[in-house]
């Protein structure tokens, strides 16, 4: 058996970290002295604990590590697909990470440039146009934030099956409309739609009429740029007209 200062040094575990394993059940020691409380493990848990350690370098919590060791048999399909998933959170953090590295150059070019790091704001088109009458095919629902990306996928594919049906044909990009600006306890009041040159049944139409138009490039989190530029814009259209 070896002590816990001992299981500590092998392992790389502090003996705090050690104690409080114990107490939450995650790897409890094989033997408790009863008279100094002093705590012994075996050579088996080593394998247990290295275990712990690879799925915590994983980002799994300490619930999830419990609930895979305290099931009679750790089954390799399980752990493949909790891999798996893990595996796919870590790509979408790595592409989020790549993209802020992207930015970070940019403005660290443009301060040696002897600019400000906002001057990007400038660079943002803004442009009034009237757009004439949409006809849409949609689905309009209460969405959560949660939810968002799931239903994106499964609404866009159902309204595509329903133009292939219809044998209708699309006029423009597919398009989602906010027809509320916050998310509620319900979600948020959403409208996924792909425009059609058809007025038939299933269909409605959309009047959009004099529009703030901005081509974005690049990920969702500019949106509030482009925002913050179209509300400037249209402040000092407001003072010209005035």
């Amino acid at each position: 058996m070896l002590s816990i200062g001992e299981f500590s040094r092998i392992c790389r575990v502090s003996t705090k970290t050690l104690r409080y394993y114990d107490e939450i059940g995650l790897i409890k020691p094989c033997k408790t002295n009863p008279e100094n409380n002093y705590r012994y493990y075996s050579i088996e848990q080593l394998e247990t604990m290295l275990f712990i350690n690879r799925l915590k370098q994983y980002s799994f919590s300490l619930e999830e590590i419990k609930a895979m060791i305290t099931s009679e048999k750790i089954h390799n399909e399980k752990l493949c697909l909790e891999l798996y998933k893990k595996k796919i959170e870590f790509e979408k953090q790595i592409q989020i990470y790549s993209q802020i590295t992207k930015q970070l150059n940019e403005d660290i070019a443009v301060l040696k440039q002897g600019q400000s790091i906002m001057s990007y704001l400038s660079k943002i088109d803004v442009q009034l146009v009237d757009i004439p009458v949409i006809y849409l095919v949609s689905i309009h629902k209460m969405v959560y934030k949660f939810e968002l990306v799931e239903q994106y996928d499964y609404c866009f594919h159902s309204i595509l099956r329903k133009i292939q049906h219809d044998k209708l044909t699309i006029n423009a990009p597919p398009m989602v409309l906010y027809h509320g600006d916050e998310f509620t306890p319900l979600g948020l009041d959403t409208e996924f739609a792909i425009p059609v040159k058809q007025f038939v049944a299933g269909t409605r139409d959309f009047c959009p009429g004099l529009c703030l138009k901005t081509i974005l490039h690049g990920g969702y989190s500019n949106l509030s740029s482009i925002y913050a530029k179209q509300c400037e814009w249209a402040k000092q259209l407001t003072i010209s007209i005035q």
